[in-house]
């Protein structure tokens, strides 16, 4: 991948520092912000199981999205919290190949008895 690109930085650095000093503030200041993470903007190139897309990021956050436009989000910062607390684990468990109704099920069990709970990050 990285000899694939290797042309093109060059001319794309020529291409940022050139836009650093042009006349539009925005332009300018995200030009200047990219050139002071280049070598993150290529990590993809070195770095394996580094994907040069936010792909996975949007993919896991579409039901979340889809969820607030059906149901209109919450009314306070309350309801806000738990439904973040709640997608969060649904996310968490799909990524881990767990059943989410089983993890919250088993969650709440412990929390009656007074035992604790399973941590998600363990499988991490």
């Amino acid at each position: 991948m990285y000899r694939i690109l290797s042309w093109f930085k060059p001319d794309f650095r020529v291409a940022l520092e050139s836009g650093a000093e042009c006349d539009c503030a925005r332009a300018a200041r995200l030009c200047e912000d990219l050139l002071k993470k280049w070598d993150h903007l290529w990590r993809f190139c070195t770095a394996e199981g580094v994907e040069p897309t936010n792909n996975a990021a949007e993919r896991a956050l579409r039901p979340a999205v889809l969820w607030r436009k059906k149901s209109q989000g919450t009314r306070g910062e309350v309801g806000s919290n738990y439904v973040a607390a709640m997608l969060s684990v649904a996310a968490t468990c799909k990524q881990q190949g767990k059943r989410v109704w089983a993890y919250l099920t088993d969650v709440f069990a412990a929390g009656a008895k007074g035992k604790p709970t399973r941590s998600l990050l363990s499988a991490l």
